[in-house]
């Protein structure tokens, strides 16, 4: 049996779809988190062999996004046995229109009346006069309390028995044109909706809640609150709570790893195995793993976060400067959710109706730090800025800075207008967040990165410490490590980072594994300098002398080689997402040329300046990086006179 669950973005179906099967699907209160099905097996104490399908949030059964055509696609083709239609109660009228859709198909159907806690603070709903409105079954459900959710799928279940739903609404299909169809859709839905309802506040009451918006939504209110939450959050994760947490784990990791090294020594096996394993293999998974603190605790309080409201808000506060660079504020939900992981990110995207916008927001969701870059952010500022912690949270306004940039970079090349299209979004209630459902968040971000530091990470190290440890030759190197195969194979890519101030090989490496998964930047560097764990009760590496000696770089010089893997192209899973939404290789080409360039651009700019300001002096490369600065500049410059060209010879054949 499958059972289908469609409704309004908003409207709790994946928070209603993690309650009856288990799953901890992302959830927020914003229109555009669910952008593809998921599917999987209704809890046994709900029901048995049955399989329960979360489809995106629509409006309607016309799709106007690409994920709106998912659930058009799915409730017409796949046949589900029965849909349950989560309607949201404190919205009833706008839900309703598609419910009226979704009763037309024949197909058996139950409401969900969801957030019932919600509605009633403000409208009394008749479930008896709404049943026989729609000759459907109506249960009332709170989905983020689990209640009337057992009574929901038992009738579901029953209701799938009878095969056929009743169409009430059949005298729509005399009309053939759509827009006249809507209009009377409209009509027997408002109709409706003023039968069962009983309004207790007036939409034209301005209520508590009307009034913190107007202070909230403020441009520059929302954003310097957003920015103080956001720094808050930063200082707990890496300063306080994740640091002191972080301390603790490394103290077992790094007990563990000198009783087995000791173990293995006195059991006569080889220095080679025993440091294989040792320092290669545990030494790069704790000195990821010590991290983990860091990004469980920053997960859990954007989890808060999202989960309150605010961030619906400052969606809306950033449309006019969004539009400014050719996007709208709906552009902010995928790099929202890029704070966590950039492949969901770069998969919001979906929902963005226009073409160039949709690709464009792809394009920059990557520059967003994401959690895998988190441990790149926290080793270099601990170890070279531990007296400056507010570079963490100035590493996200640079971050948010360089989206800006290359967007309106992309805007003059492509020649592109400002953004006139509305952006719309559905302001939700601010409520108290779930601290459970953010503890559980947290808890599934800490389950991915602990099977991601167990299988890719410790792969790419064991491989990494191969490779240092012999030469082509399959001999043993030694103290020799400039002669080993990681050496030889990264010295040609370190000549390029040398107008990065990461002239390296060791640095080198790390970039490249770095694009396998951003978390072996910090691996591949235990690994090659024997980092290992060592982070000692202030969160300060132990060896940060060794950082900074042994890696031959100043403090300028390793702020660039963090910015360099922050804004290169990311991990090869985020590059294959990119590819699914761009939906071009040429684009996708275009794309990781793009990232490539402003990650190098950035870290050179970074690094040249940086070092003639705190040092006196001119940087290593200097020429070099003229020369490549004046080349870039020729061929942007290049690209934009095209792009105006281009838009001109546009504008005359529409004159034309």
């Amino acid at each position: 049996m499958k059972i289908a669950l469609a409704g309004n973005p908003n409207s709790g179906k994946t928070t209603l779809y993690n309650a009856i099967t288990g799953k901890q699907e992302h959830v927020g209160n914003w229109a555009g988190v669910t952008v593809d099905k998921k599917q999987a097996r209704l809890k046994e104490n709900f029901g048995k062999n049955v399989s329960v399908v979360d489809l995106p949030g629509a409006y309607s059964i016309r799709p106007f996004t690409s994920e709106e055509s998912i659930t058009r696609d799915f409730v017409k083709n796949e046949a589900p046995d029965v849909i349950i239609n989560v309607v949201d109660g404190t919205n009833l009228n706008r839900s309703l229109f598609f419910t009226t859709q979704l009763l037309e198909l024949g197909i058996p159907l139950i409401v969900a009346l969801n957030k019932s806690d919600l509605a009633k603070a403000k409208t009394e709903i008749n479930i008896g006069k709404l049943e026989d409105e729609l000759k459907c079954k109506v249960v009332p459900t709170i989905a983020l309390k689990g209640k009337g959710l057992k009574e929901l799928i038992d009738n579901a279940i029953e209701v799938s028995n009878n095969k056929k739903q009743e169409n009430v609404f059949s005298e729509l299909s005399k009309y053939n044109n759509i827009e006249k169809q809507d209009k009377a859709r409209f009509k027997i839905v408002n109709k409706i909706a003023s039968n069962v309802e009983m309004k207790k506040v007036k939409s034209t009451d301005e209520t508590l809640e009307d009034k913190v918006d107007k202070f909230v939504t403020n441009p520059i209110i929302g954003i310097g609150l957003f920015v103080l939450i956001m720094s808050f959050i930063f200082d707990l994760s890496i300063n306080t709570l994740g640091a002191y947490i972080a301390d603790f784990l490394v103290g077992i990791i790094e007990g563990f790893q000198g009783s087995l090294a000791e173990m293995m020594t006195n059991a006569g096996v080889s220095d080679f195995l025993n440091s294989l394993l040792t320092d290669g293999i545990i030494g790069g998974f704790g000195a990821v793993m010590g991290f983990l603190p860091l990004i469980m605790v920053l997960m859990f309080g954007l989890a808060l976060i999202e989960d309150s409201g605010f961030m619906a808000r400052i969606a809306m506060i950033f449309d006019p400067l969004f539009k400014k660079i050719g996007l709208s504020g709906k552009s902010i939900v995928p790099m929202i959710v890029g704070y966590g992981c950039g492949i969901p990110g770069i998969m919001a995207s979906r929902t963005i109706k226009d073409e160039k916008q949709r690709r464009m927001t792809a394009l920059l969701t990557p520059f967003v730090p994401c959690g895998a870059k988190v441990p790149i952010i926290a080793l270099f500022t601990a170890a070279f800025f531990p007296n400056h912690g507010y570079l963490f949270a100035l590493t996200y306004l640079v971050a948010f800075a360089v989206i800006i940039l290359v967007g309106l970079l992309i805007k003059a090349i492509t020649g592109a207008d400002d953004v006139n299209n509305y952006f719309i979004v559905e302001l939700p209630e601010y409520r108290i967040p779930s601290v459970k459902r953010a503890f559980m968040k947290m808890l599934e971000t800490g389950k991915e990165f602990i099977m991601k530091a167990g299988t890719i990470i410790v792969a790419c190290n064991t491989i990494v410490f191969i490779m240092a440890s012999f030469s082509f030759r399959f001999t043993l190197v030694g103290d020799a490590v400039e002669n080993s195969i990681l050496a030889n194979v990264a010295s040609p890519f370190a000549i390029l980072l040398i107008p990065v101030g990461i002239g390296v090989w060791q640095l080198a490496a790390a970039a490249i594994t770095g694009f396998i998964a951003k978390e072996e930047v910090v691996g591949t560097l235990a690994v090659v300098y024997s980092m290992g764990a060592a982070i000692n009760e202030d969160f300060e590496l132990t060896n940060s002398l060794l950082l900074k000696e042994n890696m031959g770089i100043t403090a300028v010089a390793a702020l660039a080689f963090m910015y360099f893997n922050l804004f290169t192209p990311p991990c090869f899973a985020a590059i294959g997402a990119m590819k699914a939404e761009l939906k071009s290789s040429t684009w996708l080409r275009r794309g990781v040329m793009l990232q490539f360039g402003v990650g190098y651009t950035v870290a050179m700019i970074v690094y040249q300046v940086g070092t003639l300001i705190a040092y006196g002096r001119l940087g290593d490369g200097f020429m070099a990086s003229v020369v490549i600065l004046t080349a870039i500049s020729i061929y942007l410059m290049k690209l934009i006179n095209a792009g105006k060209k281009e838009k001109s010879l546009v504008l005359a054949s529409e004159v034309a």
